[in-house]
């Protein structure tokens, strides 16, 4: 195979994705975890949370507490007083999300159960 005429790669396709009203729930578990992990920043910090491409099933969620962005495009759901930014490109991958918190002797975290994923890897960190 020939890296010139391309045989045996593809590159990726850019994919226009719909914007939908992106409703998700959060369950008891995961608001106490959220308000604990953003703390005295609540005014000027969110949680964003988003679908990025990669992992065994094609896309890896991302979970990430930052200063407030400024740009456009992010729904915004306000939980308990702390709000979630959700991209317009990520809103039909995630629309129908449930984000739960489970704390375990084995280690816990944040758990996605995500209608929209058809598959999803063994570990649970991604979908497609």
């Amino acid at each position: 195979m020939s890296i010139i005429d391309g045989g045996g790669f593809s590159l990726p396709i850019a994919t226009v994705s719909e914007r939908v009203e992106v409703n998700i729930e959060v369950t008891d578990a995961a608001r106490s975890a959220v308000k604990s992990a953003i703390g005295e920043q609540v005014d000027s910090h969110v949680l964003i949370i988003s679908a990025k491409a990669g992992g065994c099933s094609g896309y890896l969620y991302d979970m990430v507490i930052v200063e407030r962005p400024n740009e456009e495009g992010f729904q915004e759901i306000n939980v308990d007083g702390v709000k979630i930014l959700i991209h317009d490109n990520d809103s039909s991958l995630l629309n129908g999300l449930k984000l739960d918190f489970k704390d375990s002797l084995m280690g816990g975290g944040f758990h996605m159960d995500n209608p929209n994923a058809d598959r999803a890897c063994g570990c649970g960190q991604s979908f497609g």
